[in-house]
Formats: structure tokens, C-alpha cells, sequence
């Protein structure tokens, strides 16, 4: 017997450490495709996306605590990419560890679900795992610059800012994303009207984000009604992909000063990029929340009310003439 529980603790060490492994992988993986977009603020290095933070939050949410090492390994491995290893490294990987492991344990503590399938998921989202939870990395990672005098204090705040709107993008764009490829439920039934609109809707979003980018007339505001018919039409598995689509080209256009990027300061291009991410993934999130936890209700009403049928015809047999819903109702899906 003792045996056989040393064998089983062995084996859930070792399945343990491979989680760990995995996401250091996943987070260093993410890290390197992040800096691919980089900008230098104040001679930092920082990103208007950072993907490792939602990554980071998804993997605590579907595993828990107990990955933790994984996201300060990679977060190691991310720094000391960037550059050689100094004992200021450590604070940097604590800050980013701690973020979202503090935004972890507010959205557990908030009742948050991971099919994000009520209003209250996508708020707390919001204000908890984005815009709370990553203050502690943007606070740590640009408070050790200032100390090593890598930058001067007057530029603490331009740095603190586009490091902490950077990791609450990762949040709003990723973590949606990673959530809903794990909880979705693809129809039995392959509906070709059904598949032909999200193929329009993913080919419309990637056409028009890419000609309002790149283009000197101020135009961005042409990417958010396709916004809102994926929220309205496929909820959180169809906004998700195109909030990512909308933030990756509108980042690229941002850094290459391209389109209505194109003559500005840098503080400029970070508020305006900024803005039109946070503004398309707060669209794409709480609209989808709420479209879902509508239809949700709506179900949960029909469902009692066919159930209330039920109980009629047993008590009086004959006096239902019908099934509710009606079979030809259109708006039962």
C-alpha cells in the first residue's frame, strides 16, 4: 500500500512539474511574440500588448495557484533575453508574478466562472484582473528602473502608464480568447449560413481594421459595428478573435506610424492606440457578457415554462393542446 501512494504522489509530482513546464514555455513563447511590438518610452522597453499576462491569468484560473513557478519561469527566461542577469532581475519577476496571482485570487474571490456567460464575469474581469491585478507588475517593474537610474524619476509616470496599460491589455485581448477556446461548444450540426456569416465577419474585420490603420483619414471607428455584430450574433467566441484581429493591426500600424498614427508624438500614439484597444475590448467583452446572460435567462424561462406544461397535462389530461415553445418558434435556437 505504501508503495502503490508513493507511486500515485509520483505521479502527480511529475504531472505537476510538466503543467509548470508548459506554461513556462507558453508565457516565454508569448513574451517573445509580444516584443516583437515593441516601443521605447523614456529609453524603456515596453509593450502596448504584453500576451504572457493573459496567458499567465487563464493558465491560474484553469489550474490554480500551484503553477505559479511556471509564470516566474518564464518571466526569467523573458528578462534575461532582453538582457544579463542582475540581482534587480528578481523584483521584475516577482512583480509579474504577483499580478496576475493577485488577480487571480480577486476574480475567485468575486465568483468569477470562466465561461464568462454573465455581465458580473466580464466587469470583474475588467476591473479585477486587468485594471487592478496589473498595477503590482507596472509599479514593481518601473519602480526597480528608476532605482538602477536606468530612468530618471520625471519619467516614472510615461513608463508606469504604458507598462500597465500594456499587461491590462494582455488581460482584456488573451485571457478572453484562451477562455473561450477551452469552454466553447461547437454545434453538432454544421449550419453553412451559420459558418459563411462568421467567415464575412472575421474577413470584414481583418479588411476594414487594415484600411482604417493604414489609412490618413480618421476612420477607426469603422471596426466597432462588426465589433458589435460578432458580440450580438456569436457572442464571446466570435468577439474575442476579432478584438484580437483589431488590436494586433492597430499596434502594428501604431509602430510604424502608419495611417492616423503617422506625424504624432509618441504619447499620442500610445493614448490614441491605447484608447482604441481598451475601447474595443471593453465592446467586444461586456456586450457579448450581456447578450449571453440574456439568452441565458430566456432559456432558463422557456425551460420552466415547458416544465410548467408538463405538470398541467399530468394534472389535467388533454387541457394542454400544445408544447411551449411552440415547435415553429423563430426564436428558439
Amino acid at each position: 500500500m505504501a508503495a502503490v501512494v508513493r507511486t500515485q504522489h509520483f505521479r502527480h509530482l511529475a504531472a505537476v512539474v510538466l503543467l509548470m513546464l508548459a506554461v513556462t514555455l507558453a508565457y516565454y513563447a508569448a513574451g517573445r511574440i509580444g516584443l516583437t511590438l515593441q516601443v521605447v518610452v523614456e529609453g524603456a522597453v515596453v509593450t502596448p500588448l504584453w500576451p504572457p499576462t493573459g496567458i499567465a491569468l487563464s493558465c491560474l484560473l484553469w489550474f490554480g495557484t500551484r503553477i505559479w513557478p511556471g509564470i516566474a519561469l518564464g518571466t526569467l527566461l523573458v528578462v534575461l533575453s532582453l538582457s544579463p542577469f542582475r540581482p534587480s532581475a528578481l523584483a521584475i519577476v516577482t512583480g509579474n508574478t504577483l499580478a496576475p496571482v493577485c488577480a487571480y485570487l480577486m476574480l475567485r474571490r468575486a465568483g468569477f466562472r470562466t465561461e464568462m456567460d454573465r455581465l458580473k464575469d466580464g466587469v470583474s474581469l475588467v476591473f479585477l484582473g486587468a485594471l487592478a491585478g496589473m498595477l503590482i507588475s507596472a509599479t514593481v517593474g518601473t519602480g526597480v528602473l528608476v532605482l538602477e537610474g536606468e530612468l530618471a524619476p520625471d519619467g516614472f509616470w510615461s513608463v508606469w502608464s504604458a507598462w500597465w496599460v500594456g499587461d491590462a491589455m494582455g488581460v482584456l485581448v488573451v485571457t478572453p480568447l484562451l477562455l473561450v477556446c477551452r469552454t466553447v461548444r461547437w454545434p453538432m450540426e454544421v449550419r453553412p449560413a451559420r459558418w459563411a456569416e462568421a467567415t464575412v465577419l472575421v474577413v470584414g474585420v481583418f479588411v476594414v481594421t487594415l484600411v482604417t490603420t493604414r489609412s490618413a483619414a480618421a476612420l477607426l471607428f469603422l471596426v466597432f459595428p462588426l465589433l458589435i455584430w460578432a458580440a450580438l450574433r456569436f457572442q464571446l467566441p466570435g468577439a474575442a478573435p476579432c478584438v484580437l484581429i483589431v488590436s494586433v493591426l492597430a499596434i502594428s500600424a501604431a509602430t510604424d506610424q502608419a495611417g492616423p498614427f503617422e506625424g504624432h508624438g509618441l504619447f499620442t500614439i500610445m493614448a490614441s492606440l491605447q484608447a482604441l484597444n481598451g475601447s474595443a475590448a471593453l465592446t467586444g467583452l461586456l456586450l457579448s457578457a450581456v447578450v449571453t446572460e440574456q439568452i441565458t435567462v430566456r432559456r432558463k424561462v422557456e425551460d420552466a415554462c415547458a416544465e410548467l406544461a408538463e405538470v398541467v397535462e399530468r394534472l389535467s389530461p388533454g387541457t394542454v393542446t400544445r408544447r411551449w415553445p411552440p415547435p415553429d418558434d423563430p426564436g428558439r435556437r
